[in-house]
């Protein structure tokens, strides 16, 4: 039997029942949509496992989607069998092709722009769309899960498979971005990519969602420290420009990261001014001109800075001047810009995740 032969026979021993492939296939896009979604919100590297994982499941659904195509590839490609659903079928592999493309090249390091997104933003696009197209196609065609599909042992060591497939691969495209030295080998646990330099200039301008507002009048700012203090205070920009320096590493979300030096004054001592804490404080919100805000446990927001320039030059409007804040371990999305507002708490605040979506919006 030819090479070739032998492997055909052993990947159609590795398919699970063709039920079991379409719930799995589901199961898999909603498993690599949440932990894209949760990677968003950390930065440090203990949480690389699930990175890990996020690119793992990529691989487990090339596996699944070559699967599924390979039984279904009539029904798109005779137009004599095309039926209302076909439509649906075409947009979601349109989705998961796009999906799986983008994340493949970003990994070797190619940086593409389109208009104000790069590619590793257009790769979250095809992923977030493709939960609700997988969701609707499958409604389709529903046909309930069966224990029966899952429970055989031939099905169990599939998934181990795709899974043990998937952390090789990444490992195997790690090695491969060392050996030919790749944009992509100097890429953080996250994905990013490195921008090197020092200040305003190093690094893009980029905002959250709708954010774009108007230059703030220095003369005219103030930065409100208010809450469970005793004695709130207003203070100018001038007087945010304490000096005190942190360098830390901002990691965007858009897929870039920079190690700068960051100037301003410690969170600490703004509470500091602020007078007597309340006992029952346990957050710092920080808010911004458009009303976009993130908030900080108290220990962790008092060793935080409110900056005021990078690299030693003054913040630019776009990088979030007069302040903004600096959280290190945090990603780029929680460093709040044009911050007017520093408040104590008592409560988590639940609402800021549905400010991160609607800020800027008139």
């Amino acid at each position: 039997m030819a090479a070739t032969d032998r492997l055909r026979t052993a990947l159609d021993r590795l398919e699970p029942p063709p039920r079991a492939v379409d719930w799995s296939l589901f199961a898999f896009v909603v498993a690599e949509a949440a932990t894209g979604l949760v990677s968003f919100t950390v930065g440090v590297p203990e949480w690389w496992p699930l990175f890990w994982l996020h690119r793992a499941l990529g691989v487990g659904i090339v596996a699944l989607l070559g699967w599924k195509l390979a039984r279904v590839r009539r029904r798109l490609t005779d137009p004599n069998l095309w039926r209302r659903s076909t439509a649906l079928s075409v947009l979601t592999l349109v989705a998961a092709v796009g999906a799986l493309a983008t994340g493949t090249t970003w990994v070797f390091g190619l940086d593409v722009r389109l208009s104000y997104w790069t590619l590793l933003s257009v790769h979250v696009g095809f992923g977030l769309a493709l939960v609700p197209l997988v969701a609707a196609h499958a409604a389709t065609r529903f046909r309930p899960p069966r224990r029966v599909d899952f429970e055989r042992r031939r099905t169990a060591v599939t998934y181990f498979a795709l899974l043990a497939a998937g952390g090789t691969t990444y490992r195997l495209q790690q090695g491969i971005n060392d050996a030919l030295d790749t944009a992509g080998a100097d890429r953080r646990f996250t994905g990013s990519q490195p921008r090197e330099g020092d200040g305003n200039g190093a690094f893009p301008i980029t905002s959250w969602v709708a954010d774009d507002p108007d230059p703030i009048d220095r003369d005219a700012y103030r930065l409100a420290v208010d809450g469970l203090v005793s004695d709130a205070v207003e203070l100018t920009a001038d007087e945010l420009a304490a000096g005190h320096e942190t360098e830390a590493l901002l990691d965007c979300t858009s897929g870039w990261y920079t190690v700068q030096e960051w100037g301003g004054i410690r969170v600490g001592d703004l509470l500091d001014a602020a007078g007597d804490i309340d006992d029952d404080a346990a957050y710092v919100r920080f808010t911004s001109v458009t009303g976009y805000r993130w908030s900080l446990p108290l220990d962790e927001a008092e060793d935080a800075l409110l900056a005021t320039h990078v690299g030693g030059e003054r913040l630019s409007h776009g990088h979030g001047a007069p302040a903004r804040l600096v959280a290190p371990d945090r990603r780029g999305f929680q460093w709040v810009k044009w911050v007017t507002r520093v408040e104590v708490r008592s409560e988590y605040d639940l609402g800021q995740w549905v400010v991160t979506l609607v800020s800027g919006f008139d």
